[in-house]
Parts: structure tokens; C-alpha cells; sequence
């Protein structure tokens, strides 16, 4: 889930990650690795104070063990916000991977160039 609430210049992520098997690894609260299977994930995001200097907010999740990025989103204007990459697993050990123009479910969906408005609610991916 991301969140971006009223006021704030902060973008909040709340995610469980999984491994390829579907074991859960690691869970995100509103940007805090509340749980994290042998430190193998690394959260950063733009300050809440700078983020009025510098540019829209962001939040990016890094898998240590290979450097690739797990998930990195940031405010893309009023009420939207851009998925930029990810690749991560579902529950059920399928891998989803996003990038500006696909989204990807293995073995289920693929979406090119779609926008999605939600108007404040949730999207569920696989």
C-alpha cells in the first residue's frame, strides 16, 4: 500500500515480501522494516523536509543480497503516484515485475501502457 497523507510531503509504503517459494521475508510499515529475514532488504525515501526543496516525494526498496530494486515509487503530481520498477513475489512465490510501461504477473497477467485511477482506493496485484 502507498499512502500519501493529507499534509504531509511523505510517501508511505506498506508491503510484505516474500522469496520465490512463498515464504514471507520481510514487512514494510509506513516505511519502517517492522520485520527483515537476515537484513536482506534496505528501505530509503526522500526526507519529509527536503521533499519540499527537491522534488516529489519518494520511497525505493532494495534487495541486498543482489542490489536490484524490490519496488520504487514516487508522487508523479496531484493525487498520482508512478510505480518507476519492481520485482518482487506474491504469497504464492509468483513473480510480479513493473516497470514504467508493463506490469507483469508471472504465469498470469501482462498490462502495457495502463493507466489506472483508483481515486484514492486499492489496487491489488495478482
Amino acid at each position: 500500500m502507498l499512502e500519501m497523507p493529507a499534509g504531509e510531503r511523505q510517501l508511505f509504503l506498506t508491503m510484505d515480501l516474500y522469496d520465490p517459494e512463498g515464504k514471507h521475508v520481510a514487512h514494510v510499515r509506513r516505511n519502517q522494516l517492522a520485520f527483515n529475514d537476515k537484513d536482506r532488504f534496505a528501505l530509503s525515501t526522500s526526507s519529509n523536509i527536503l521533499a519540499l526543496f527537491t522534488g516529489p516525494a519518494w520511497v525505493k526498496v532494495t534487495d541486498t543480497t543482489t542490489g536490484g530494486t524490490v519496488l520504487e515509487a514516487t508522487v508523479a503530481g496531484q493525487d498520482k503516484v508512478s510505480l518507476v520498477s519492481g520485482k518482487f513475489h506474491t504469497h504464492k512465490g509468483q513473480l510480479i515485475e513493473i516497470t514504467p510501461h508493463v506490469c507483469r504477473i508471472q504465469g498470469v497477467l501482462t498490462k502495457f501502457n495502463e493507466v489506472c485511477d483508483v481515486q484514492g482506493g486499492m489496487i491489488e496485484l495478482g
